[in-house]
């Protein structure tokens, strides 16, 4: 099953007409907004948008699937297709279990009333006071909220977070699938510990905060280089490259 088609059995999916950056984020709070009440009725929500701030960077991102288990905790569904019918290797499941322990992150300090408005204008340079489009607005009003400024809607969806009383993830999980067969090739169970996640966070945003060096990746992830904009000119690919060459100098005399 694609994500697309997984959409689609919860909800339909409505174009909404946008003339604003503002406008654009106001469709992403309002799917946000309405997203809400379906969790609190203990149903399903799919595609629920995600953002917050972790060590002072701003992210974002999408769950594919929110739902209450049997045991009534609310559990984390992540769908990947694989274009093989195979298991992904070690590496790129690490991958996929930082993302949903980000997600969960993210998530558990929304509901905590961590997100405020002013995280969405000094981080993304988004206007209060802009006016929201015709169509936005009128959007907004089929379901049931009356606003006219971004700042409007970023108030209305903080509170409503707040006092939701939505619990916090409890579980993670990833479906691997065969994107052709639409066959299930596994499920992993993924283990939060936010120390962890806050650790390797740390790790990954230095880089881009400009505070460490870029290192390479291990060697079973060598693979990745091939696809690098900046695969001529890495150290760390020339110094694996001249290794060999110093292991098979020139051997010494007795």
């Amino acid at each position: 099953m694609t994500l697309l088609c997984s959409e689609l059995e919860v909800h339909d999916i409505v174009d909404v007409p946008t003339s604003s950056r503002e406008d654009a984020w106001a469709v992403r709070v309002l799917n946000l907004l309405t997203m809400i009440p379906v969790l609190q009725a203990g149903d399903c929500v799919r595609e629920l948008p995600v953002f917050g701030l972790i060590e002072g960077v701003f992210l974002t991102g999408v769950i594919d699937e929110l739902c209450y288990n049997i045991k009534g905790e609310l559990e984390l569904n992540e769908l990947k297709t694989r274009s093989r019918p195979v298991m992904p290797s070690e590496a790129q499941r690490r991958r996929d279990h930082f993302q949903v322990c980000l997600y969960k992150y993210i998530f558990d300090a929304m509901v905590q009333g961590c997100l405020k408005p002013d995280i969405f204008t000094s981080h993304v340079s988004l206007s209060p006071e802009q006016l929201l489009g015709s169509e936005v607005k009128q959007h907004a009003q089929k379901a049931g909220f009356t606003v006219s400024t971004f700042g409007d809607l970023l108030e209305l969806l903080c509170l409503n977070l707040t006092f939701s009383d939505i619990p916090h993830i409890d579980c993670l999980k990833i479906n691997y699938n065969h994107q052709e067969s639409n066959i299930l090739l596994g499920t992993d169970i993924v283990l939060y510990e936010e120390k962890k996640v806050r650790e390797k966070a740390q790790y990954y945003l230095a880089y881009w905060k400009g505070q460490r060096e870029a290192q390479g990746v291990d060697i079973e992830e060598a693979w990745k280089c091939q696809f690098c904009d900046y695969s001529e000119i890495c150290d760390w690919r020339r110094t694996r490259a001249e290794m060999p060459l110093q292991r098979s100098g020139p051997k010494k005399t007795k």
